[in-house]
């Protein structure tokens, strides 16, 4: 295992999370080395790594299982050559984000909510991520000072939920974060606010006392989705960071995608379920993958999702059973994977 830095090295409780996301891994080839793994360098693809750059907090690669080539965190952030296959239906936009922008990083496709690009900025990237192909740099929220983004909300009183997204919304300093929903706060027809993070799984760090203080202060109730796709990329950190967001008034849920060579058995979909809920968090979506280009190696056929998920309903009480979905360009909300001819959508 990657030892912790000394306890004279480590940084201030004020600059702890912001200088672990600076001293994040961003060479495929050092990640390896650090696992005992450099064998595995000749399997790298340079051309995925250029396109979309590793990047992985350090905490997150302490949780992998040194000199395991197979090791399911390892596969979800490493480049590897199966991303330069060109195959057929995986595009740039594999959800209908670009038909669903409403500007100023607004998204709208379900009725009742819209989603906001508040960023475009992760502390992980995921090889998997549906929106690794996305044009942050000419539509995020914050581009515009939120401006664009409060008054497309404003205009649309049928909008009661806004879901915080990008990118990660948790990448956004406090008083960012506290600047977008002051802005928010005087629409009068919103009702919720939803925030889809992965920084409190992989940057546990994050949650810390501004942040915090931010949460309690806010005028809605809060859902945190957080993301999580292994039960190992829970540890005691993460334990400590939804106690807190919970303390904090969060209800918190988790969704995750469905991955070959990551949680494709019932045992790990199974311990993934029960440890998430051991933490405080409510299993919420398993997603079909997303078809977006680079990501082909990472699917599941419908037949065996669909196994593994009647496999969960028998093993789990049905509060730890999340569902199955798959997202669908145009469709009204999610859809059941058991009803995918039907369309019958289940919410978003």
């Amino acid at each position: 295992m990657i030892p912790a830095a000394p306890l004279a090295l480590q940084p201030s409780p004020a600059l702890r999370w912001q200088q672990a996301w600076r001293e994040a891994v961003r060479d495929p080839r050092e990640l390896l080395a650090m696992l005992g793994l450099d064998a595995l360098a000749e399997g790298l693809s340079d051309a995925a790594a250029s396109q979309f750059p590793l990047r992985v907090p350090r905490g997150f690669v302490a949780r992998m299982r040194h000199g395991d080539p197979t090791d399911p965190l390892l596969r979800q952030v490493l480049p590897i050559l199966d991303e330069d296959r060109i195959v057929p239906g995986f595009g740039l936009d594999a959800v209908g984000d670009g038909a669903a922008r409403r500007g100023g990083g607004v998204i709208h496709k379900y009725n009742g909510r819209a989603l906001l690009i508040a960023t475009g900025s992760c502390a992980v990237h995921c090889r998997y991520c549906f929106r690794r192909h996305y044009p942050y740099a000419e539509d995020t929220a914050a581009a515009a000072g939120w401006r664009e983004a409060v008054e497309t909300i404003r205009a649309d009183a049928s909008i009661h939920e806004v879901i915080l997204s990008g990118g990660d919304p948790l990448s956004l300093a406090d008083h960012k974060l506290a600047e977008l929903t002051d802005a928010l706060r005087g629409i009068p027809h919103l009702r919720r606010l939803r925030i889809h993070t992965r920084l409190p799984i992989v940057l546990p760090e994050r949650v810390d006392a501004g942040v915090l203080a931010w949460l309690r202060g806010l005028r809605w109730p809060v859902a945190i989705v957080v993301h999580a796709n292994h039960a190992n990329e829970f540890d005691a950190a993460v334990d400590a960071a939804m106690a807190a967001l919970r303390d904090a008034g969060a209800t918190l849920l988790n969704q995750a995608v469905l991955l070959r060579g990551v949680n494709d058995s019932l045992e790990a979909l199974a311990d993934l379920c029960e440890r998430g809920h051991a933490a405080g968090v409510l299993p919420y979506y398993l997603h079909q993958l997303d078809r977006v280009a680079g990501a082909a190696h990472f699917e599941v056929d419908d037949a065996q999702a669909l196994a593994l998920h009647a496999g969960l309903a028998a093993r789990l009480p049905g509060y730890l059973v999340p569902k199955l979905v798959r997202e669908v360009a145009g469709a009204p909300g999610k859809t059941p994977l058991v009803a995918v001819d039907a369309g019958s959508p289940v919410g978003g």
